[in-house]
């Protein structure tokens, strides 16, 4: 599906428009800087800082078994490898359910 460019421009925020009207004013009074804010201060909550560390912490841990992975080639390759369709079928139902309940 393809999206289009809007044929309108989209209508400035309320932000954009005060920052457009300091910026105009700065430009007819040098006084007008000395009044502004000199900074914004942004404070996140407990739950992200605990997100972050999460975070940091999983960054370590590798995504991918590699010696599982490993282990299991080697059994491929070998010819000791055995799918058990049975259990294959009943993940696939259960999948299956999973999926059809979180619609309903």
């Amino acid at each position: 599906m393809k999206i289009d460019k809007p044929s309108r421009p989209l209508p400035a925020s309320p932000l954009t428009e005060g920052i457009a009207h300091i910026a105009a004013k700065d430009k007819s009074s040098p006084s007008a800087a000395s009044q502004q804010p000199a900074g914004t201060s942004v404070s996140l909550g407990s739950t992200a800082a605990q997100l972050h560390s999460m975070e940091g912490s999983m960054a370590g841990s590798p995504v991918v078994d590699m010696a599982k992975v490993t282990e299991i080639k080697q059994a491929i390759s070998e010819g000791r490898f055995k799918v058990n369709s049975g259990v294959v079928a009943d993940r696939l139902l259960e999948t299956v359910r999973d999926l059809i309940d979180s619609k309903a």
